[in-house]
């Protein structure tokens, strides 16, 4: 059996979601694939990203530009009335995955680029670590091509950044 028909029967919500949201958390998982082997090693952490952030940074490489959409998308998601909001909860990141910082770059209290790509990039490490442990179907996996859209205009940006492509 096709995998996506067997989804369709056995996953609560999947037989409901738009083929854009599949497409997105499909591109979403390619991406993530690429870039955990092609930026961290295989070794994906918020350690490794923050490293991997401010090395880019150091050899002139890296510029906010490219990212200030998704910035822009994931501070008005996890920040309301200068507080984290409940969305922002919902990614459960652990104290390994630095939350005082994703929060000072998403309350806009911390604008240094490798910070503010870094941060971005624990979100979307977040959001990965959600949909591959299980997380998002909890819901139905639904509403969350936008998340995904976006998160995958931060990878992209980021291998952009990285160079040598």
């Amino acid at each position: 059996m096709n995998p996506i028909d067997w989804l369709c029967v056995h996953a609560p919500g999947f037989v409901e979601l738009p083929e854009e949201d599949r497409q997105a958390i499909f591109h979403f998982s390619l991406l993530w694939s690429f870039f955990e082997a092609r930026a961290l090693h295989t070794r994906g952490s918020a350690n490794a990203i923050l490293a991997v952030a401010h090395e880019w940074a150091s050899h002139r490489q890296l510029t906010l530009g490219p990212f200030e959409e998704s910035l822009a998308y994931f501070r008005a998601r996890y920040v309301a009335n200068g507080e984290a909001t409940q969305l922002f909860h919902g990614l459960a990141l652990r104290n390994n995955d630095n939350p005082a910082l994703v929060l000072s770059v998403l309350k806009c209290e911390n604008t240094n680029v490798p910070d503010s790509v870094a941060a971005l990039l624990i979100v979307v490490f977040r959001l990965r670590n959600n949909l591959f442990h299980g997380v998002k179907w909890a819901y139905g996996i639904q509403g969350q091509r936008e998340n995904f859209n976006r998160a995958s205009a931060v990878l992209m940006s980021a291998l952009e950044a990285q160079g040598d492509m």
